[in-house]
């Protein structure tokens, strides 16, 4: 599968990409978001394009911390989804959190959304949760 991850340029363009592909959750959960406070956000994390047939298909984000690799966010388009692309980023993922001499990949997820099958299929199990999330772990080896 010809998919690659490369660290994200433009961080403008990957908050508005996150906002428009996460809109009907911010509308029914943050409705005070717009992409400028995704970007405000997430400007200090790993931000990484996802490459799918040589076309910007995603956008990956991770936060390293002193024990664990924190996976912030994973968006795919709608057109680039159901192809695996979401599976061979939890593997870079895991790979880079290994890369930094870590052990467990944490995620924060809304108990709505259909990436909960992708992270249970992808060895994540949920640690925690409140009325909103699931917080997810996976060890990685």
């Amino acid at each position: 599968m010809d998919i690659t991850f490369v660290r994200s340029k433009n961080l403008r363009r990957a908050a508005n990409f996150t906002f428009d592909n996460m809109r009907v959750y911010y509308e029914q959960f943050a409705p005070e978001w717009d992409a400028s406070k995704v970007y405000e956000v997430t400007a200090e994390l790993e931000n990484y394009d996802i490459i799918y047939k040589q076309e910007v298909v995603g956008v990956m984000r991770l936060q390293f911390d002193n024990d664990c690799c924190v996976l912030r966010d994973l968006q795919v388009i709608s057109s680039a989804q159901n192809k695996g692309i979401g599976q061979v980023a939890i593997q870079e993922a895991k790979n880079l959190t290994l890369n930094a001499d870590l052990s467990r990949l944490a995620l924060r997820v809304l108990k709505i959304s259909p990436a909960v099958s992708l992270y249970q299929r992808n060895g994540f199990v949920t640690q925690s949760e409140d009325e909103r999330f699931f917080n997810m772990e996976a060890e990685v080896s």
